[in-house]
């Protein structure tokens, strides 16, 4: 398999990175990060920038990023899914 997410998976992300905005709690910053990562990973692949530009709060979104590089669209996509739904998504 070459990590492409199938059809159904990508209908169910798309609905849960519209719910996690609609969320009745605030994920922790912790949790918040490895959403971010999550969806980037699965939107973009890889992070192709070095992470030195910004601030703390770009330069930590980077650094979740940037940690799960390599992972798979389908692997990033299932995992954002199932975070949203443990988190009342």
């Amino acid at each position: 398999m070459d990590g492409k997410a199938g059809q159904a998976l990508k209908i169910k992300f798309k609905r849960a990175s519209k719910k996690v905005w609609n969320l009745s709690d605030r994920p922790s910053n912790n949790q918040l990060l490895e959403l971010y990562a999550l969806f980037k990973q699965a939107t973009e692949g890889d992070s192709q920038d070095r992470g030195a530009r910004g601030g703390m709060k770009e330069r930590a979104k980077w650094k979740a990023w940037n940690g799960i590089s390599g992972m798979s669209e389908t692997e990033a996509m299932e995992r954002y899914c199932s975070m949203v739904d443990d988190l009342g998504g």
